[in-house]
């Protein structure tokens, strides 16, 4: 068929898919600048409330005893192949099984995995990862450095340059949004997948549309698409907002000490160091609208029931999407967002279960 007449048949859909992309855009702008004002008045309160602490976070020059702690493992950094940026992590247990690499969400790092750490090193080798754009790991400014290509290509980068050719992926939030996309186009690599509290993006699109519900839930999303602005939000009053979200009753961590939550806020405190994180989600609409995509990796998935961030429907969303007899799902009832801390032993207990038949 001549090229022109392919062109031409071509030209409606192509039109319409811009116009869809026009217009969802501003969508997305009109949410965000709904979301900085509201975000606004809540730094503003912060700053009201708490004087003293002023307009800007205060940086945390040491790092706090508990993120040094030498029972997690060796902290070194690993030089990338693909882009030469290099990633602080945490390793140990090496030789005693296969790599169990772990992947962080946000507002966190790689101390989300200290129960696992400890829990899984006598049988595997356990890696927690500073992701690209966490202090003290390579943290570039620019947008252009966060796209999914590039981030895939780090978990490979780091799956291959610690000498292994395959690992069993357990991830957290914005890491097991990491995680389903490296399982679809590197399902090689992937032995097993433990994800936890985060759907797949194009799950997460389809079911958005049909619960409009799911969005207010993460109405920050929207306010990371701006320039700047999160940045400055977000360490208003010492990092209150942050601090209010690793804390609160409802959207927290249970039991929280305080030098765990300065291990967390510590690398966001240095200067650039929420830039890096934020980019994560200001690439978040660029590639929608998105193709549904088949899951195939043998994955366990768990679910908080009191997740103050993503619906429980979204587990069932994603059980349509698997081949048959490749997912193993539980929700626990009593559980939030961030399960590997708040409820590490039913964590360890699902996942011990789920890979007993690899130490056999």
């Amino acid at each position: 068929m001549p090229e022109l007449v392919v062109t031409a048949l071509l030209a409606p859909s192509r039109v319409s898919l811009r116009l869809l992309r026009f217009f969802m855009w501003i969508l997305v702008y009109s949410a965000a600048l709904l979301a900085a004002a509201v975000y606004g008045c809540i730094a503003l309160t912060h700053v009201l409330c708490r004087p003293r602490r002023g307009c800007l976070g205060r940086p945390r020059y040491a790092a706090p005893a508990c993120l040094v702690d030498p029972t997690l493992g060796e902290h070194g950094f690993l030089n990338l192949k693909s882009s030469g940026l290099h990633l602080h992590l945490v390793s140990a247990g090496r030789g005693n099984g296969p790599l169990m690499l772990f992947l962080h969400g946000f507002p966190q790092n790689w101390f989300s995995w200290r129960y696992q750490l400890r829990e899984f090193q006598s049988h595997f080798h356990v890696v927690a990862v500073n992701l690209r754009g966490y202090i003290p790991s390579a943290a570039p400014k620019d947008v252009d450095c966060y796209t999914t290509d590039l981030l895939m290509a780090d978990i490979q980068d780091i799956i291959l340059g610690l000498g292994y050719s395959k690992c069993i992926l357990v991830a957290h939030d914005w890491g097991a949004v990491l995680a389903w996309n490296f399982s679809i186009y590197f399902p090689s690599l992937v032995e097993r997948m433990v994800v936890v509290s985060a759907p797949p993006t194009s799950v997460f699109q389809d079911y958005c549309i049909r619960h409009i519900g799911q969005f207010f839930k993460v109405n920050y999303m929207f306010l990371f698409q701006l320039p700047r602005l999160p940045e400055r939000l977000l360490s208003m009053s010492d990092f209150q907002i942050l601090k209010s979200s690793l804390t609160g009753r409802k959207t927290g961590i249970p039991h929280l000490a305080p030098c765990e939550l300065e291990a967390f806020l510590h690398g966001f405190s240095q200067p650039g160091g929420l830039t890096g994180p934020i980019n994560y989600y200001r690439n978040i609409f660029r590639n929608i609208p998105l193709e549904p995509q088949e899951l195939a990796v043998p994955t366990l998935l768990l679910w908080g029931e009191k997740d103050p961030y993503f619906q429980v429907g979204l587990v069932r969303a994603i059980e349509s999407r698997f081949v048959p007899g490749r997912l193993e799902t539980h929700i626990l009832p009593d559980a939030g967002h961030y399960i590997p801390q708040s409820h590490p032993r039913e964590m360890h207990q699902y996942m011990w279960a789920f890979l007993k038949d690899l130490l056999d």
